[in-house]
């Protein structure tokens, strides 16, 4: 894919939002990119906070607000929709996973096809790619450090990670696989104090990681 000119969608959460960074107008990932490759436009539709699946109550609250929701209020004049989610889902501990079979927007799994399908049906023949949760520090447990086994919702990380590979795979999306293949493992202190200095948000040098990957395979799209 030549990115030259193009104007890309980046739907996300706090990462894509810019927490983390030193200055979320030119350090996130998406930015970056969109200097290195003097892209038309970078679009942030990051927003802290937010998950993939729905919540049982939704508010006017922007935390409220999940992918889907926002999904429809996105420019639909983009060359490219690129979708970084799904820490969240796992980290507040109260979003079940489902199972492939689900299309309940209020799991994890169903939330994914609803946001696949829409994209799908209205960036037409456009790249949409998907990029998986990172690592973080806690992978077994919720934001409060709470162990989570107690919660029968709970599900580990790599399970979220497992459930937008399947999903993806399911709709022939391409998926850009951060958690196995970025560098940044929130187990090891010496990377998070680089990387990931808080366990969750990557640091200006985790966005050129970012990055890095990112350019690369949109550019092999």
């Amino acid at each position: 894919m030549e990115l030259k000119g193009k104007k890309i969608n980046f739907l996300g959460d706090s990462i894509t939002e810019g927490h983390g960074t030193s200055d979320w107008g030119t350090k996130p990932f998406h930015q970056l990119l969109r200097v290195r490759c003097d892209l038309a436009e970078a679009r942030n539709y990051g927003k802290g906070g937010t998950k993939i699946a729905r919540l049982p109550v939704v508010t006017d609250h922007p935390f409220d607000q999940d992918f889907n929701l926002r999904a429809v209020d996105m420019e639909h004049d983009a060359d490219a929709v690129v979708v970084f989610g799904g820490t969240n889902d796992f980290g507040h501990g109260t979003i079940p996973l489902g199972d492939m079979d689900s299309r309940d927007v209020h799991t994890f799994y169903g939330g994914l096809h609803t946001l696949c399908t829409f994209l799908i049906n209205t960036y037409k023949d456009k790249p949409i790619i998907f990029m998986t949760p990172l690592h973080r520090l806690n992978e077994v447990m919720d934001h409060n450090n709470r162990v989570k086994d107690g919660n029968k919702k709970a599900r580990p990380l790599v399970d979220f990670v497992r459930a937008v590979r399947e999903v993806c795979e399911f709709y022939g999306i391409p998926v850009l696989d951060l958690y196995r293949d970025c560098a940044m493992y929130g187990q090891n202190w010496a990377w998070c104090e680089k990387y990931m200095p808080d366990g969750l948000h990557p640091s200006d040098a985790g966005h050129e990681l970012i990055a890095n990957k990112l350019q690369k395979f949109l550019e092999n799209f």
